[in-house]
């Protein structure tokens, strides 16, 4: 079956799935979204009640649907998990997410899907890692988020603190979307200036490595932040979803720190974790010669161990 390069399905209708179908309505990017969930009637009252935004947008077909309908996708996102209860590890979670991808993900392979598998759900590098081996598609083609809602969150809360526009300051969080994440602060800069002297230019000369500290440990916590507020975050993920999809249709080649799977790359192997790459029509197209210095190296290391001992306490074989 040919891929419709204007059609994007969605698999999960809760905060985030239904989140980010309404960004992608808005986007204008798509001419057809499918919207697929357990609870076929909440697919169908989110897809309705989008629908009715389309007016002020660009024409957009938006259905509840099932696999039969999003075989010819050109991009699958699948934000579908159980969040995590009271009480409950985060291995129980894990486990638990891996049980709904075993039930999800072969249904997209005996459909002979040809499009870009993109997951959104957590926690992200393991469901990757599982969609990986679940699907059977091209590493390039399976990919997660990863940490490029990070990313932006850093390159947000740098911009309040230097003053100056998001979109010029350069950044990346990277390895596992999670408590193991870092700053990669040897490359960050602001349009080519490198962030100390950024600082300086702004009137901050003491304790930069004190201000980069907080500023990672704001990131890291931020989605806790919001949770304890409001009990969910959908908003900003949905955008990262948006701007995934934005570079995989238009074919941009823009260089996004997704998670996908290693082989050899800073001597990692066998474990799914985000560090930039170019991402475009065919997915992750190639990796850039990013450069760490010693710490970020050891950290990035550290983070793909964590990542690695998560996935051998969980069942990631092919059987049920």
């Amino acid at each position: 079956m040919a891929v419709n390069a204007r059609k994007v399905a969605i698999i999960g209708c809760g905060f985030v799935g239904s989140s980010t179908a309404f960004a992608l309505m808005q986007s204008g990017l798509f001419s057809e979204i499918v919207m697929l969930d357990a609870d076929r009637k909440k697919a169908e009252g989110e897809a309705l009640d989008i629908s009715h935004g389309v007016p002020f947008s660009q024409p957009c077909e938006i259905y509840a649907g099932d696999y039969d309908d999003i075989a010819d996708s050109a991009i699958i996102i699948v934000t579908a998990g159980a969040a995590q209860k009271p009480g409950e590890t985060r291995l129980d979670l894990i486990k638990k997410n891996v049980g709904i991808f075993k039930s999800i993900i072969p249904e997209i392979a005996k459909r002979n899907f040809k499009g870009i598998l993109l997951i959104v759900a957590n926690p992200v590098d393991v469901l990757t890692y599982a969609a990986k081996q679940l699907s059977g598609l091209p590493d390039s083609h399976v990919f997660g988020s990863g940490t490029v809602l990070d990313s932006a969150r850093l390159r947000f809360n740098l911009s309040e603190h230097l003053g100056v526009d998001p979109r010029s300051v350069h950044a990346f969080i990277i390895g596992e979307h999670g408590d193991s994440e870092f700053a990669a602060w040897s490359s960050a800069n602001v349009s080519g200036v490198e962030i100390s002297r950024f600082c300086e230019m702004r009137g901050f000369y003491h304790d930069h490595d004190q201000a980069k500290a907080n500023i990672s440990e704001e990131v890291k916590n931020a989605a806790y932040d919001i949770i304890s507020k409001k009990r969910a975050t959908y908003y900003g993920i949905a955008m990262s979803a948006k701007r995934i999809c934005e570079a995989i249709i238009r074919d941009e080649k823009s260089i996004l720190p997704v998670s996908s799977i290693q082989h050899g790359r800073f001597g990692l192997t066998d474990v799914a974790l985000s560090i930039p790459v170019i991402v475009g029509k065919d997915g992750i197209e190639n990796e850039i010669p990013f450069a760490l210095n010693d710490d970020e190296l050891k950290k990035l290391r550290d983070s793909a161990e964590t990542l690695k001992n998560t996935i051998k306490s969980c069942d990631l074989s092919l059987d049920d």
